[in-house]
Parts: C-alpha cells; structure tokens; sequence
C-alpha cells in the first residue's frame, strides 16, 4: 500500500466511500461522510491533485448541467490490498510453466470445491434476496466488500474490491470459476450474469440477479 498523503484518515474515507460509490458525485459522498459539501469538495480536489481520484461529466436525462461523477483511478485502487499480488502471479506463473493449462485447471478447481462447501454451509435461506444476503455476507468475509441491492429485473450482487484481482488478471478462469458457484447458490431460484466487470474498465463487478 502506498503511503498517505496529509491527514490520512479523512483521505482512506473519501477513498473508501469511492470505492463502495462510485460513481459518485461530490454531494453523495457528502452525505456518506456527514460532512458539509464545501468539506467534501475541499477533499475530492486534494484527491485529484494527488492523481487518486478523477471526474467524469455526466449528461442530465433532460435539461440541466452535466453531472460531475468521482472514481477512483489506479493510484487510488493501489490503497486497497491486493493478497500479495506479485507473489501471486510469479506462483501462477509457476504453474503455467511447471504443469501447464491442466496444471492451472486444477487449480482453479480445487479451489471451486472449497469455495463451494463454504458457500452451500452459508447461503441455505430459501428465498431468493435472503439467500444473496448471505452470499454477499460470505464474500465480504473474504474481502471482496459485497453488498445486495434491489434493480427493476431483480437483484444486483455487487462486489467493490477484488482481492484476488492479480490473480484474476493472470488467469480469468478464476472469474469464471466464481461466477458459476455464484450460479450454483441461486440455482433453482434465479439466473445470474455478469453486468460490469472490474477487469473490462468496470469500477466494480456487478452481477445481474434475475428471479425465474
């Protein structure tokens, strides 16, 4: 993790609530962070000055100004641990190189079958955003800063942080591992597809819960 610039505290907040937020406008995270918005606005600049954070217009429905909307940029997600990212992508490297593409598969699928006993212990509630709660609850544990929230086709799980992201950037089969087991827990109940994605420009993953 970087070092912090000046007042760090108020800095990991501001980062923090982005990270959960955005996109984000300087008045939402005013009222995330109880404070007023010449506040807030102070310190969203001092972010941008710092190369941490960085804006985007965007274009009102109908008349009126451009909104201007917050997220973080690479310097900013470095302040999020990353489960040891160098190490991880020399060991992946590894084993590309010592016992191939059947080597990575393995892998990959020993860890699928752990996460899946983890997962079926965990997320037994019989209805549908009862059960997303507790697969949010389990992959929050594992630091993946996950929450449920309602959307006109159902639910969203969505996740802010990837601790595996290095991981994942080496090898997307981890991604798709994952996101079938996330299938597995709403089987019966629901379909699930992947509507924003942390490695295609996403600011986080977010994945689209549509009850059957």
């Amino acid at each position: 993790m970087p070092s912090l610039p000046i007042d760090p505290s108020a800095t990991m907040r501001m980062l923090e609530a982005l990270k959960r937020q955005a996109p984000a406008s300087t008045a939402d995270l005013a009222r995330t962070l109880q404070m007023t918005a010449e506040a807030a606005r102070q310190q969203i600049n001092k972010l941008a000055d710092q190369g941490l954070v960085q804006a985007d217009l965007q274009k009102p429905a109908g008349a009126g100004r451009p909104r201007q909307l917050w997220t973080l940029t690479a310097a900013g997600q470095r302040y999020f641990p990353d489960a040891h990212a160098q190490l991880t992508v020399q060991l992946i490297g590894a084993i590309e190189k010592l016992f191939g593409q059947q080597g990575m598969d393995g892998l990959i699928s020993e860890r699928e079958a752990q996460s899946r006993s983890r997962y079926r212990q965990a997320c037994t509630a019989p209805g549908l955003p009862e059960r997303l709660a507790q697969l949010a609850e389990v992959r929050t544990q594992e630091g993946y800063m996950a929450h449920v929230e309602p959307h006109p086709q159902g639910w969203l799980l969505v996740e802010h942080h990837c601790p595996i992201c290095a991981a994942a950037q080496s090898c997307r089969g981890f991604c798709r591992s994952e996101q079938a087991l996330f299938q597995e827990v709403v089987e019966g109940l629901a379909t699930l597809e992947r509507s924003e994605y942390l490695l295609e420009g996403g600011q986080r993953c977010v994945y689209l819960v549509q009850p059957l």
